[in-house]
């Protein structure tokens, strides 16, 4: 395994980014078909899944990684950012779907992609659907780094002990949760930083789809009467002590594992945290889709994230960061790659070696469910930044819901004017 680089203060990445800058801007593609290819990520803690499927990439198409890791989101996006400048722009990277891959591709620094996922498409390899979020302007951008499904994970022998049932309703879910506070359980986790978002996406996506759309496109305000009477909802369950200290530093994992709450709303790439934590897959943990809010709706709506993988158009390494795309996307690495992380595969020829997480894929391409893109992908980041602080704030000292909705809007607001 190579050895691990990752950035970790500001000021290493200061002067990485004022080295780049130092060599100009831009370089002319070497037309590498092989080799060892310049890999950075904002996913420093993934780096030796990255490492291990170097075996796999060698083997198929001569392409190793070279993974430098950064474990701060802004250090990370700042030198990215400026890399474009210069010689160095990555041959690989790790970016984010939403706004922020928009602005890049409209500025001309992502290479484009579409012949790949025609092929892909052709194969069978990926869902035509999944093509929205890469496409812009009628092209595609970047490929999938991986597709996780935001479900409720939840310890089965805490569900045993209270003699309760994977929940099919908001209603029997709300049932559980009652049950488990009234026996002294905490039902739910939480926190008060970074993923503060997944129970208001889970409220309102679940309680009306349109609704929760309207936000990320600025035609839904945060103080709208709807958003406040769900965010309500949100309030009376802290209210109840239903979840769990929002300051506490225990890993979210080993909280799970030792009952100090029995449910957690986490992405399908948690499987690998709860493995790591000493649970075993369908033994100590399992995981349910959560039910919609609203009984009405004909499909139940889950979260996606998907974390493309960009190749910089000005990079000397853009033909192999190319090919390396081209080969992420079939059967025989992503069946690596869910070997190595411990999530389900996109593509559906793959072999996912955890039965939980294939069930888990089959269960959400199905008729019944409606998938909708995760709040921190659908978000403008100038307002997520804005709404990670607010709802982090709401977990810690829950209370009156509109005071932290409408500092939301007042960051909306401003974003949205400045877009004309």
């Amino acid at each position: 395994m190579r050895t691990r680089k990752i950035a970790a203060t500001v000021a290493a990445a200061a002067s990485a980014v004022l080295l780049l800058a130092s060599c100009g801007g831009g370089a002319k593609d070497d037309g590498a078909t092989s080799g060892t290819l310049d890999f950075y990520t904002n996913k420093a803690a993934w780096e030796p899944d990255f490492d291990e499927l170097n075996a796999s990439s060698s083997s198929a198409v001569d392409i190793d990684l070279n993974t430098t890791g950064y474990s701060d989101a802004a250090q990370y996006d700042a030198f990215i950012r400026q890399s474009f400048r210069t010689q160095k722009s990555p041959g690989l990277f790790t970016w984010q779907t939403g706004p922020s891959l928009k602005e890049l591709v409209d500025e001309g620094l992502i290479a484009e992609t579409t012949d790949i996922w025609d092929q892909a498409v052709d194969e069978g390899w990926i869902a035509e659907d999944m093509r929205e979020a890469y496409t812009f302007d009628g092209k595609q951008y970047c490929v999938p780094m991986n597709v996780a499904y935001w479900v409720m994970y939840y310890n089965k022998s805490i569900f045993s002990a209270q003699g309760i049932e994977e929940p099919t309703t908001w209603e029997e879910l709300d049932a559980a949760a009652a049950k488990l506070k009234s026996a002294g359980i905490t039902p739910y986790y939480q926190t008060s930083t970074l993923f503060t978002f997944p129970w208001f996406q889970q409220l309102v996506a679940g309680t009306d789809p349109e609704l929760y759309n309207g936000l990320a496109t600025g035609e839904v305000s945060y103080t709208d009467p709807r958003i406040v009477e769900i965010m309500q909802i949100w309030a009376d369950q802290q209210e109840a002590g239903w979840f769990s200290d929002a300051g506490s530093t225990v890993d979210p994992a080993v909280g799970l594992k030792q009952g100090d709450y029995a449910m957690i709303n986490f992405g399908s790439f948690f499987n690998g945290s709860l493995d790591g934590a000493g649970m075993v897959s369908g033994e100590d943990y399992d995981m349910f889709v959560i039910p919609a809010v609203n009984p009405d709706l004909e499909k139940t709506p889950v979260a996606v994230e998907s974390g493309p993988l960009c190749v910089a158009e000005n990079s000397s390494q853009k033909t192999l960061g190319l090919e390396y795309s081209k080969w992420w996307m079939t059967p025989d690495a992503q069946t690596s790659w869910s070997e190595a992380r411990g999530d389900v595969a996109f593509n559906p020829q793959a072999t996912v070696a955890d039965p939980m997480l294939e069930e888990l894929g089959t269960t959400v391409s199905g008729e019944d469910y409606e998938r909708y893109d995760r709040y921190y992908e659908a978000t403008p980041t100038p307002i997520l930044t804005v709404a990670l602080e607010q709802f982090g704030a709401f977990n810690a000292n829950p209370g009156d819901p509109l005071p932290f909705l409408e500092a939301i809007q007042a960051e909306a607001d401003k974003y949205w004017a400045d877009q004309g």
